[in-house]
């Protein structure tokens, strides 16, 4: 069992981002046993949910004549367009349908205002607005983040850079995560985990992970 001082973050385990979700990640769905498994180690769990509305203005089809995965700059700085996904109480909006989300004791949703996209557990991409949660976490006295989820190279991948600015010890399981890997993205997560002294283990790391 982890520590009193230790929070599992598990991000957006949701029906779009695993097979045939309208922003697949490849093998999402791979690492929801592991990831359910994971979350019995740990006395605290806190789960990220994507949460936008229709007409996003990270979606391509917000921007006519573009398509997904081109870049536009948008006033908060260059933004990857993406496929209309996650999309407010929608079923790929839905956790995983064998996620064990009950175990979690708060649910933080993110991309919900229209203007601005939102990967980071801890602020949207203007990297100023605040989710709250690095002062939930410091008033439950919690010192070390760990993190598992989707994608590694974007939504686990800034939310552990932020929560390593704010202050926190943090580790990423990585098989307990899957990548998008799209323009090199895995290998600079990567790099940038290294710069910023963010801990990556594979999940035996932890001492046995009962089934």
């Amino acid at each position: 069992m982890a520590g009193r001082a230790d929070v599992l973050i598990v991000v957006d385990i949701q029906n779009d981002f695993c097979s045939d979700g309208a922003l697949a990640v490849p093998g999402g769905e791979e690492i929801v046993p592991l990831v359910n498994r994971l979350m019995g180690r740990f006395a605290h769990v806190v789960l990220t949910q994507d949460w936008h509305p229709p007409g996003h203005l990270s979606f391509a089809s917000a921007h006519p004549g573009r398509e997904p995965f081109e870049t536009v700059d948008l006033p908060y700085g260059p933004q990857i367009l993406w496929p209309d996904h996650c999309i407010q109480d929608t079923s790929g909006a839905a956790f995983h349908a064998g996620f064990d989300a009950a175990r979690a004791e708060m649910i933080v949703r993110k991309g919900f205002r229209r203007a601005i996209d939102s990967y980071s557990a801890f602020f949207e991409n203007d990297r100023t607005t605040s989710t709250g949660l690095a002062g939930y976490l410091r008033e439950r006295g919690f010192t070390r983040v760990f993190l598992a989820g989707l994608a590694y190279d974007f939504c686990v991948r800034f939310s552990a850079e932020d929560a390593r600015r704010e202050g926190f010890a943090v580790t990423v399981i990585e098989d307990a995560c899957r990548s998008i890997d799209t323009g090199g993205s895995r290998a600079a997560t990567n790099d940038s985990f290294a710069r910023l002294g963010v801990r990556r283990i594979m999940a035996a790391q932890l001492g046995p992970v009962a089934a």
